[in-house]
């Protein structure tokens, strides 16, 4: 009895570490992880009701684009989510005002969306969809893989924002100057490509270094990444559709 051999996934041992030297209870992290995927997950079946009733519900979509009132709103929607963000940003610790915040900046986000998925085709949709999902569970388990092997994202942040930029720019030129659907193409694929390296880097971050009062922000950052990943490849989709 006394020589039995010591056993890694023993479970009186606890969890292994997310990654190399890890100073902090594996167990808490994990909880942590758990915790942000929750809210992810309600944010996600939340956008998915909210922008399946926007297609589905014709006078809905209708209402928003042949009418004035209807286009302010559609305008308002837009620059709630952006707006909602500067209160989280002080109460993202203050319960229950975070969460209010989070469901206003959630659902006006989802009425984007659903209004962005009505007037286009339901196969483009779907691709979209199907690949999003597919692409973010690789590079989730990708990123955890990677972590307990000792690689570190954290590198990725100035490129990822100088990336950014440069695809705000190149949004703001095709608004004023319509380079045609080659160009819409393009510019979907480099978002793709952005938020791709999102996931990953923010995925690091939440391993390794978001402090636990920070779920809120850890799921904001996670799930706009898949939201706009989501958007990209319908961009690419709906060009290529075309």
């Amino acid at each position: 009895m006394w020589n039995q051999p010591y056993r890694k996934n023993d479970t009186e041992a606890g969890p292994r570490p997310l990654y190399p030297m890890m100073l902090e209870p594996a167990e808490m992290r994990w909880a942590f992880i758990r915790k942000i995927y929750s809210i992810i997950a309600v944010q996600l079946f939340a956008t998915i009701a909210v922008a399946a009733t926007v297609v589905t519900v014709h006078p809905i979509s209708n209402f928003f684009v042949s009418t004035g009132a209807g286009l302010a709103l559609y305008i308002v929607l837009i620059i709630t989510p952006f707006i909602t963000l500067c209160p989280l940003y002080y109460y993202y610790q203050k319960h229950p005002v975070n969460y209010l915040l989070l469901g206003v900046f959630t659902v006006s986000l989802a009425f984007a969306v659903g209004l962005t998925c009505a007037f286009t085709s339901g196969k483009v949709i779907l691709e979209s969809v199907i690949l999003t999902t597919v692409v973010v569970v690789a590079l989730t388990l990708y990123t955890f893989w990677a972590a307990k092997r000792g690689h570190d994202f954290n590198f990725l942040g100035p490129f990822l924002f100088g990336a950014v930029l440069v695809l705000m720019v190149f949004a703001l030129i095709q608004i004023l100057f319509p380079l045609g659907r080659i160009s819409v193409m393009i510019y979907g694929c480099l978002a793709s490509i952005i938020f791709c390296g999102y996931i990953i880097y923010d995925t690091d971050n939440l391993i390794k270094r978001h402090s636990y009062d920070e779920y809120i922000w850890a799921a904001v950052s996670l799930y706009l990444d898949i939201i706009n990943l989501f958007l990209a490849l319908l961009t690419v989709f709906r060009a290529a559709d075309s």
